[in-house]
């Protein structure tokens, strides 16, 4: 059972929502905008954030970027609208996966389901390759044991490539498996993170090597 908070301006998809949650044995909250969200997650702890983008007061981009400046939660992003560059837009911004409307509630829930095992992971872990450490039990990274701040899809795609250590992982595997999402002709998402989070390992980004004309692999 997952705790859960809707976030959409429009009473009747928070209802249909909520009432598969429910039946799926889910605990369910509801916001009706980016604001009343946000000051929730202060509050409260949530397993998942449904957002939808197109609400007043604050969109969900907006909001999406303060919930995940707040607390490290998965967010599944609603949206009437399909074009590439608002899918873009909300894994920059560090969103866990896209579902556009209208859309099936029973997928939602598995939706739900795999984002929320793969947020969770392994825990009681720490991963380290020289002064290079990862606990997963408190999802914080440490770079010769300095505490560094990293965007929550920037941790999501360091321990996957971890775990698959010595492998060379394409692009489309990372945007599915890190992002869940199946999409195909579009390096940007995936070349933008490794940079990022190379940025960020400092003198430890040597361990994630550049694999030509397919991808990255994490090499010890």
């Amino acid at each position: 059972m997952s705790k859960i908070l809707i976030v959409d301006d429009e009473i009747r998809i928070r209802e249909v929502i909520k009432e598969y949650a429910v039946l799926y044995g889910h605990e369910v909250k509801e916001a009706s905008d980016g604001l009343q969200a946000i000051e929730m997650i202060k509050d409260e702890d949530f397993d998942v954030v449904i957002l939808d983008i197109m609400m007043p007061n604050l969109d969900g981009f907006v909001a999406c970027k303060k919930i995940k400046a707040i607390k490290k939660v998965p967010v599944i992003m609603l949206s009437a609208r399909q074009e590439e560059f608002d899918k873009l837009m909300g894994f920059e911004l560090g969103i866990d996966d896209y579902v556009t409307k209208p859309f099936s509630p029973k997928e939602l829930m598995a939706r739900i389901k795999a984002v929320t095992e793969r947020f969770k992971g392994d825990t009681n872990v720490k991963l380290q390759f020289e002064g290079l450490v990862v606990d997963t039990e408190g999802v914080n990274v440490y770079v010769d044991q300095e505490k560094i701040h990293i965007t929550p899809k920037e941790y999501e795609l360091l321990v996957y490539m971890i775990k698959n250590k010595n492998t060379a992982i394409s692009r489309d595997r990372l945007l599915e498996e890190v992002w869940n999402y199946d999409y195909f002709g579009d390096d940007r998402t995936v070349d933008t993170h490794v940079k990022m989070l190379r940025k960020n390992l400092g003198k430890y980004r040597k361990f994630i090597v550049t694999v030509r004309g397919m991808g990255y692999k994490f090499e010890v």
